[in-house]
């Protein structure tokens, strides 16, 4: 049987689907499924698992196992023209679970989603669309298996950015629970999986990849409920109710090369859930914290703004001044209310935006007895808490209550506070501690039963109260420690937790970006390297000349928001600024808004050292010395970077301006770099 390319059978105790790309052997006697992909690579073993009541239903143990050809339905959507069909599992006694599939025309990847319904209307936090469990290691088979045995990789991809969290790439043997989505892959070929949720309106998704034996895969379970101190959760997860419950739906993937794997995984999450347009153009500026932190006031802000009209802003950073950011952090509301209003126009003179920073799921107080700001007092904070089955307000997160985005008056309390926002002129709102909005509790909305559910209606609330078609004008949310997902609400988000000036800052950062570089465009318009810290961050030491470019390097190459992070009245910050900043060449690049892929993905919780991008100017590159005593060089492979040296190349250092030829047939480009050096460097042909 035929239906459009893709070919069916039924027989012999199996049901097979395929197309020109995956092959899917549902198995009728055992119920298991088999995914086979015509590159060579393949997982086998799976199954599909429901809680119910004190009870791990797992269809394998399943009595009858169908694939209803009747069923099958030709679709077409955002990914293509393709098949759904389903593998059904029937007991008496239990409910029905159904594995649904989507298979497209020449995408090397399916989505599956677990369906369990009952006669009667049940609860359950915790459905499994997709695991596997054999003890020889033989979950996972890759592509060419002729070259010699290397390392098999798997990602750990972090749920939030909070508490200074890594994302990391663990050699197997290991066990790794990882959030939303992960890559298996070998690290000298590339060649492996990319499996992830990519609906994110109920569940919180846990992937867990395990192996006893070295190159062996011998575990894999990917399911919706995972609630841990890596979500930031106290509580269980919550439960979903009804006579049908549906899992989240799943990404599984087959591809030479990881890195296009997790790039096509962010793509096809922005086909469901489009990331928030931004038509503006790359935010540049300035944020406040780190340079003054808790002593911000007037002038420091002031002072910047004038400082960058001058020296900065017709001078190659941000000529384009209609994306020139000056942001008030925290402690703004420390300013009297005329200040505020001056400081804004005298921002606006300058012909720059001015930008402002909340949490709106945070309550910073001690007493939820307080009452909240603008209610007259007949509504307190306790009343908009999250709240544990006890009736008790969830313990503080990084020292703030969690505030309940269902209940009406935070919602009113968040839509008072923007659109004064809006009122005062302010052009940008940084919103900070927004995982807070996402722990699993007990909601005002009873209807609401899960943590990313009510985050959900909270930051739909901040999107729709900021729509420029309700402002009147451009108004870019950047999202500062949040949740990875759900996106789609926000124009920028930090890829990283805080990073400041000195190089083990811009390691940190260059890790998450190593490991979430196809975040950029996909899921937010930019990844945010967070405040580039130049010279000195109010709560560090000066950092060497070595060290402030590399932090610029990184932020330069991370796809990105560039926004500043020194006190200009300091005269060696405001000398690195005028010397750096209007490097024309540098800021033209920070402006393409394009990040750069890690060459490598084998440096566990660090960043990787060299970076690439392939553009139609040629290919850049970054390469960066983690090392703040002792110098080092670094070989890269022409091959690793993906440059063609046949016929010779033209290799240019985008802050000296120096050229230098390399002869036909060179293999590699060493880099010798001085402590906390790095550079940023064109590869053309000659």
């Amino acid at each position: 049987m035929e239906i459009g390319t893709f070919k069916i059978e039924h027989g012999q105790g199996e049901f097979i689907v395929a197309n020109e790309v995956i092959q899917a052997t549902a198995n009728l006697a055992s119920g298991e499924l088999t995914l086979r992909w015509s590159s060579g690579e393949a997982l086998s073993g799976l199954y599909a698992e429901a809680r119910y009541g004190l009870a791990q239903l797992r269809t394998a143990y399943y009595s009858k196992h169908l694939v209803q050809e009747s069923k099958i339905q030709p679709i077409e959507d955002g990914f293509g023209k393709g098949l759904r069909w389903s593998f059904e599992h029937e007991e008496l006694g239990k409910p029905t679970l159904r594995q649904h599939f989507r298979m497209y025309e020449q995408l090397p990847y399916l989505l599956t989603e677990l369906e369990a319904e009952s006669e009667f209307e049940w609860e359950t936090n915790e459905l499994t669309p997709l695991a596997a469990y054999l003890n020889d290691g033989s979950v996972a088979e890759f592509g060419d298996s002729t070259g010699p045995v290397e390392e098999i990789r798997t990602l750990f991809i972090p749920f939030d950015n909070d508490k200074w969290v890594r994302f990391a790439s663990h050699a197997i043997p290991c066990s790794v629970q990882s959030y939303e989505t992960t890559a298996i892959y070998r690290s000298q070929s590339r060649n492996g999986f990319v499996i992830g949720s990519v609906t994110h309106d109920s569940w919180k998704t846990g992937i867990v990849v395990e192996g006893t034996f070295a190159e062996a895969v011998g575990r894999l379970r990917v399911f919706g409920g995972a609630a841990d101190m890596q979500t930031r959760d106290t509580l269980a997860h919550g439960a979903l109710r009804g006579k049908s419950i549906v899992s989240p739906t799943i990404f599984v993937g087959a591809f030479a090369d990881y890195r296009d794997g997790l790039e096509q995984y962010g793509k096809a999450n922005a086909v469901l859930t489009p990331a928030l347009p931004w038509e503006g153009g790359i935010p540049m500026g300035w944020n406040s914290w780190s340079a003054v932190m808790s002593k911000l006031d007037y002038e420091v802000y002031t002072h910047t703004s004038d400082f960058f009209a001058k020296e900065l802003q017709q001078n190659g950073f941000a000529d384009d001044s209609d994306s020139l950011y000056v942001n008030f952090d925290a402690f703004w509301n420390s300013l009297p209310e005329e200040q505020l209003k001056d400081a804004v126009r005298r921002v606006k003179g300058n012909g720059q935006k001015p930008g402002i920073y909340y949490t709106p799921f945070a309550f910073w107080g001690s007493n939820p007895d307080s009452p909240v700001e603008g209610t007259d007092g007949r509504v307190l904070y306790r009343d908009i808490l999250i709240k544990d089955q006890a009736g008790l307000p969830l313990p503080k997160l990084d020292g703030a209550f969690p505030i309940d985005p269902t209940h009406p008056e935070a919602q009113e309390r968040i839509k008072r506070s923007l659109d004064s926002f809006v009122e005062l002129g302010f052009d940008y709102v940084k919103l900070d501690f927004l995982t807070h909005g996402a722990m699993e509790g007990v909601f005002h909305d009873e209807s609401v039963r899960t943590g990313i559910q009510a985050y959900n209606i909270g930051m739909a609330l901040v999107r729709d109260t900021l729509a420029p078609e309700r402002v009147g004008r451009p108004f870019l949310i950047n999202l500062s420690i949040a949740p990875l997902f759900p996106h789609g609400y926000a124009h920028s988000r930090r890829v990283s937790c805080d990073a400041f000036g000195m190089i083990s800052d811009t390691e940190y950062m260059l890790n998450a970006l190593t490991y979430g570089w196809w975040i950029n465009d996909n899921l937010y318009r930019y990844n945010d390297p967070d405040h580039v810290v130049l010279y000195k961050s109010d709560n560090q030491r000066a950092t060497t000349e070595h060290e402030g470019r590399s932090r610029l390097n990184s932020a330069v190459i991370a796809g990105t928001s560039l926004l500043l992070g020194d006190d200009y009245r300091e005269p060696e910050a405001a000398r690195r600024a005028k010397a750096w900043m209007t490097n024309r060449e540098v800021m033209a690049l920070a402006r393409r808004g394009q990040t750069f892929k890690p060459v490598e993905g084998r440096s566990g919780s660090k960043g990787e050292n060299v970076f690439v991008l392939h553009t139609e100017n040629g290919v850049y590159a970054a390469a960066f010395n983690f090392d703040g005593d002792t110098g080092c060089t670094i070989l890269a492979s022409f091959a690793r970077l993906g440059i063609d040296s046949s016929k010779g190349i033209v290799v240019r250092d985008l802050w000296s301006g120096q050229e230098l030829n390399l002869e036909a047939g060179s293999g590699e480009h060493g880099n010798e770099l001085a402590p906390a050096e790095s550079r940023l460097l064109l590869f053309k042909q000659a």
